[in-house]
């Protein structure tokens, strides 16, 4: 326990480290401009920023609903917002998100949810989640990149980013028709990695890597078969995922450098073009690497001052505030329910 809270500590170390460093490099240069364009705005619209974030979990919170009414009859909402911004929280203080999976496993199963459930609730999020995503930011592709990848080398990066997450994809659907195929490669490779002393535990690795498989092909298996669900929970992940690119938008309307309507789906495109740039950085949050991102991509539509601006705003809407919100929902959440085990 110990040992985790330092490695938490040292994390959180690192984003803040990452992010005085980002901001003080953001502001040398356009620092009483910048502070000009963020008096502008005015206190309800700050909180109309802050809540977006807010808003982005709550609609996953829904989705954890959606699913977990399939394992718990009466899961509550209560319920589904502390399995969202734990799930946040954790994926926010761990490098390439690998801890959110960790702290909502936990939750629900305080909450009265078996692991195998748990395990398969998180599956079924994720296939869903990630085909939408990919759906989405594909058509986004197609619609707006050919335009701005001219403008700019960076967007070779972007373009990388998109090839991976088509692989991830790709991926999790042979896994989903072959799986057996990917027990067998799974097991020479963790053969591989003990023989090269990577792995040093090599049955309690195959073991866990099975048990995971196996609840992966189960829960296609019934996800194919409930194709209500899936119907329902692709609309809210676009809403979803619709909330979480476009505020850049808002926020300048905020500002007063309002954009025009029809830049909006440029401005969403761009927003899902500084996720596929996130693929290649592992540190916790993508500190660092998701500002100078966000500046490099939306400077193609915006004044470069304009956007440092808007990236503080989006980014600590989107990040800082909600990873805020998420420790102190797991301190409490954690909190009522060692009460709950020690009254029973």
């Amino acid at each position: 326990m110990k040992k985790s809270s330092k490695k938490y500590i040292w994390n959180f170390l690192l984003i803040i480290g990452f992010t005085v460093l980002v901001l003080w490099f953001t502001l040398k240069d356009d620092y009483q401009e910048m502070m000009n364009q963020i008096s502008r705005v005015s206190w309800y619209w700050l909180m109309i920023i802050l809540c977006w974030g807010l808003l982005y979990n709550c609609i996953i919170a829904w989705i954890y609903k959606t699913f977990g009414r399939k394992y718990k009859a009466n899961y509550s909402n209560v319920e589904a917002l502390e399995n969202a911004f734990i799930g946040t929280f954790f994926s926010g203080v761990t490098p390439s998100a690998t801890g959110g999976q960790f702290g909502q496993m936990y939750i629900m199963k305080k909450q009265g949810i078996k692991m195998s459930d748990g395990a398969s609730l998180l599956w079924a999020d994720f296939i869903v989640y990630q085909t939408t995503m990919m759906i989405y930011v594909s058509i986004l592709f197609l619609l707006v990149f050919a335009t701005v990848y001219e403008k700019n080398a960076f967007f070779l990066l972007v373009f990388c980013g998109y090839i991976v997450n088509i692989c991830v994809i790709c991926a999790l659907w042979t896994m989903a028709l072959f799986p057996r195929a990917f027990v067998k490669l799974s097991q020479w490779g963790v053969i591989l990695l003990s023989k090269l002393h990577i792995v040093k535990n090599r049955e309690r690795t195959l073991s866990a890597w099975t048990l995971q498989m196996e609840a992966f092909t189960t829960e296609i298996k019934r996800l194919k078969k409930d194709k209500r669900l899936i119907f329902k929970t692709v609309l809210i992940n676009v809403l979803r995922l619709t909330t979480l690119y476009s505020l850049p938008f808002i926020i300048c309307f905020a500002m007063g450098e309002p954009l025009h309507l029809t830049q909006l789906v440029t401005v969403i495109a761009m927003s899902s073009f500084v996720t596929m740039a996130n693929t290649f950085i592992p540190i916790p949050g993508a500190s660092g690497g998701t500002e100078w991102a966000f500046v490099a991509i939306f400077t193609q539509i915006i004044q470069p001052t304009l956007a440092k601006s808007v990236m503080i705003f989006w980014r600590f809407s989107t990040y800082h505030f909600v990873m805020m919100v998420g420790g102190l929902v797991f301190v409490f959440a954690k909190r009522k329910y060692d009460r709950k085990e020690v009254m029973e």
